[in-house]
């Protein structure tokens, strides 16, 4: 048996024992709740600076007033990435979340991943474990977004797990 074999075989049942454990921490699909409703947004332009020229590499501010079972404001930056073809770029962007959840009040941060390939999108918005305050301690999840126009709207799934 060669060495890289038996490594393999040491790490195999270590790495499935990881994942079974990190799959028992996280909710199953029937626990997770749903608040929706919708969103205003103002994004505002960031000055340039040597890190971001405001062509190629962008910034900008974020405001936002959300409605309907989550009623609250959030406050956030944006760095934007613009790709050498039409249709391409990605944005991430990071921001705090304030108000009140399913009679919950408190804050938790939202982590954005955006990313254009020639015109096909692909989004990913993440609470940041671990970053709910008050009443939102151990919120985990997740949330989608649906822009019609100039309506935007939000589904936030998500669980209030106890705190670590």
């Amino acid at each position: 048996m060669s060495h890289a074999h038996g490594t393999f075989h040491v790490w195999l049942p270590l790495a499935a024992a990881v994942f079974i454990s990190l799959a028992a921490t996280l909710p199953s699909p029937a626990l997770m709740s749903h608040a929706q409703g919708t969103f205003e947004v103002q994004l505002a332009p960031m000055p340039a600076d040597a890190h971001a020229d405001g062509v190629s590499m962008g910034r900008m501010s974020i405001d936002k007033q959300f409605s309907g079972d989550l009623q609250g404001s959030s406050v956030g930056q944006m760095l934007t990435g613009m790709g050498g073809v039409k249709g391409s770029a990605g944005y991430v962007a990071v921001e705090r979340v304030t108000g009140m959840l399913a009679g919950h009040r408190g804050t938790f941060m939202l982590l954005h991943r955006g990313v254009m390939d020639r015109g096909a999108q692909s989004l990913s918005i993440t609470i940041v474990p671990d970053s709910g305050t008050d009443e939102l301690a151990g919120i985990i999840g997740g949330m989608t977004l649906v822009i019609d126009g100039k309506k935007h709207s939000y589904d936030l799934e998500y669980t209030l797990a106890p705190a670590h």
